[in-house]
């Protein structure tokens, strides 16, 4: 994440040289952001985004010697990535992945301010979930575009991943998010909730009871599942919380 909207560090990789031409061109009107490196070798790229700070990937999807999708999972949460390419079909994969915008070529001026936008929305964004959590909340994004929660992590009881949202169970009621539970896991603080099954989240304060593979949570029994045991076990036992079922 960036300090400040005025020290923004990207690269471009792009096997179409022409293509990267375009996306310079369009970087000349933001002066809060520096290209640090544009080119079509992505093994190199791979390397600089691992030994240096860079904040913003612009990525063709469908490069010659690694998919834009294993490259992005190589790089392992370090930049946001904004995807290009010239086939529409890749976008649906690429939207999938939780990735900033989808750039169809050829990419126009205003097509690419507007993703330049939604990016520093996103990181604005991830600023007030930050000051949240230090306050003991966290933002959740709602059903529906541009709506979010304000919730207190000790009012949240557990998450239930379902076919394509999650519920969340909280003091006040259930919360629907379209979000997934690597990504909310990723948000709530490590000491305080633990994934205890491919399709749960529980919070550990507010368990009050625990035998071989289940667990309960308020009034409800939640199951282990056997890959999340053992961590379960590890960190549950660790907590102040396990003293208190």
């Amino acid at each position: 994440m960036m300090e400040n909207k005025e020290n923004i560090r990207c690269i471009i990789v792009d096997d179409q040289l022409f293509a990267m031409g375009i996306l310079k061109n369009h970087l000349r009107h933001f002066p809060e952001i520096t290209l640090a490196y544009a080119g079509t070798n992505i093994y190199e790229a791979l390397h600089i985004i691992e030994t240096t700070a860079i904040d913003l990937v612009f990525l063709d999807i469908q490069m010659p010697t690694m998919s834009g999708l294993e490259f992005m999972k190589r790089c392992q949460n370090r930049c946001k990535f904004i995807f290009t390419t010239a086939y529409p079909k890749y976008a649906i994969d690429g939207y999938e992945h939780d990735i900033i915008d989808f750039l169809l070529k050829p990419i126009t001026l205003d097509r690419f301010k507007k993703s330049i936008v939604k990016f520093h929305q996103l990181n604005k964004l991830a600023d007030q979930e930050n000051s949240l959590l230090e306050t003991g909340h966290i933002l959740i994004k709602g059903d529906a575009k541009q709506k979010y929660f304000k919730v207190k992590l000790q009012d949240i009881y557990y998450a239930k991943g379902l076919d394509n949202y999650i519920r969340i169970y909280t003091r006040a009621g259930s919360i629907i998010t379209y979000m997934n539970l690597k990504d909310l896991i990723g948000q709530l603080p490590a000491d305080s909730f633990c994934r205890i099954h491919r399709s749960y989240i529980v919070s550990l304060q507010h368990i009050t009871y625990v035998e071989k593979s289940l667990v309960k949570v308020s009034a409800d029994t939640i199951p282990i599942g056997s890959s999340y045991r053992k961590q379960f076990f590890q960190v549950f036992q660790k907590s102040p919380m396990s003293r208190n079922t």
